[in-house]
């Protein structure tokens, strides 16, 4: 019993950390080459901006990110149910009150933990190596 809750702990944690980790490579990277030394600020910064803001052509690649972090969600949901015998329609007819009720703490949790991550975290960490975050910060400097 106690293993089954453990398994479905790690499984709740793959599923709603793995969508909000991939969904900030538009800054992270930028801060581990600072952090580890491995590239200049000013890089570093020119890349985070070029991911984000989809310079030089990367448009692309912050709303790809944002729609591949939502299909793992998505998909990691559908998998974690599987996991738990609500398999067809029917079943999650059935048990319509546990699906709804985790879908939106998974939704919830992994929209927050990503803002989190992006807009608190990074942007601390990056305005501590040195990025130009500044004016990146959700909240206004007294």
């Amino acid at each position: 019993m106690e293993d089954d809750v453990e398994g479905s702990r790690r499984s709740l944690f793959t599923v709603i950390g793995l969508p909000a980790l991939l969904a900030t490579m538009c800054c992270l990277p930028s801060v581990v080459l600072v952090l580890f030394g491995l590239s200049s600020v000013s890089a570093a910064a020119s890349l985070s901006d070029t991911l984000y803001w989809g310079l030089g052509g990367w448009g692309w690649f912050r709303p790809t990110l944002l729609s591949l972090s939502l299909f793992l969600l998505v998909g990691g949901i559908v998998l974690y149910f599987r996991n738990r015998g609500i398999c067809t329609l029917d079943d999650a007819v059935r048990n319509r009150r546990k699906v709804i009720n985790t879908t939106l703490l998974i939704l919830t949790t992994s929209i927050t933990l990503y803002f989190f991550l992006n807009y608190v975290l990074l942007t601390e960490i990056g305005i501590l190596l040195g990025l130009p975050w500044e004016s990146s910060r959700i909240w206004v400097n007294g």
